[in-house]
């Protein structure tokens, strides 16, 4: 399967900011690619790209006073197989994990995980560890959170969403971060492209949020808001949660005025055998 993925967001500047954006396709899929995937920016900007410490490429970059536009166009061959689903996978002891898992069982920005460590018992204490645990934990928050953008903010965390029972795509994800985390699972934050293939049409367009989470020595893909395997989910960034994949990161104002993202099937031709092929590679 190839997936046309694509964006084009636009800001207005007041005075010269530093920003960095986290907009390209993770490192992990870069394989995968099929043309050049590179941030474009308008005014032409000079930028540089860098791996943070938890592994996503990153571009930086000061912007002019005025308008700034930030796009991008590129095709990926994708499996088209739904996420992996795996009952048997087992949870790891604590004192087995890697260290650099370690950080995934601990409190972030969004995940209060010290706050749930009595609630996620009573929830999921006397279901069996593994798989089937951290399933029953996105049962419980798919079933129990309303989807609204209109109940989105910047500042919610896990408490504020099971208290609130509403939120959008990340509050779903923090809230079963945080349930997993206080039962000594490791998880961690995933964004990226989830389009509509193989589910009914969903207008507009956005980047999505999902998570994932530590078993049987590799990480596998949750999705506490749609709640079932999708096909053609491209990953972007991973973190501890939200705060530490933000889109853009602007060291001063940079305002937002436009927002487009589209994620599409497209149809494969010969060109698309010899990666970069297409763009006189």
């Amino acid at each position: 399967m190839l997936i046309r993925l694509s964006f084009d967001i636009q800001f207005e500047v007041p005075a010269p900011v530093a920003m960095v954006a986290i907009l390209s396709v993770h490192p992990s899929r870069v394989p995968d690619l099929l043309e050049p995937d590179e941030l474009q920016t308008e005014p032409r900007l000079e930028v540089t790209s860098y791996i943070d410490s938890f592994g996503n490429r990153c571009t930086r970059f000061v912007a002019p006073q005025g308008q700034l536009r930030l796009s991008s166009s590129t095709l990926i061959r994708d499996s088209g197989l739904p996420d992996a689903v795996n009952w048997s996978a087992r949870e790891p002891a604590v004192g087995d994990l890697p260290y650099e898992i370690l950080c995934f069982l601990l409190n972030s920005r969004y995940c209060e995980v010290d706050r749930f460590s009595n609630i996620a018992v009573e929830l999921f204490g006397e279901i069996p560890s593994g798989w089937g645990r951290v399933q029953a934990i996105c049962n419980w928050v798919h079933n129990h959170v309303a989807f609204n953008y209109q109940h989105a903010r910047p500042t919610k965390t896990a408490l504020d969403v099971f208290t609130e029972r509403v939120g959008v795509c990340r509050d779903f994800q923090h809230l079963a971060i945080t349930f997993c985390r206080a039962l000594n699972i490791p998880a961690r934050y995933a964004t990226g492209y989830l389009g509509d293939i193989g589910v009914p049409v969903v207008l507009p367009m956005d980047f999505s949020a999902w998570f994932e989470v530590y078993l049987d020595d590799r990480w596998w893909t949750f999705d506490a808001r749609n709640n079932q395997p999708r096909i053609g989910r491209v990953l972007m960034a991973t973190g501890r949660d939200a705060a530490d994949v933000a889109m853009t990161t602007s060291f001063g104002q940079a305002d937002l005025r436009h927002f487009f993202v589209v994620t599409e099937e497209e149809a494969a031709t010969s060109a698309d055998s010899n990666p970069y092929l297409s763009n006189g590679a």
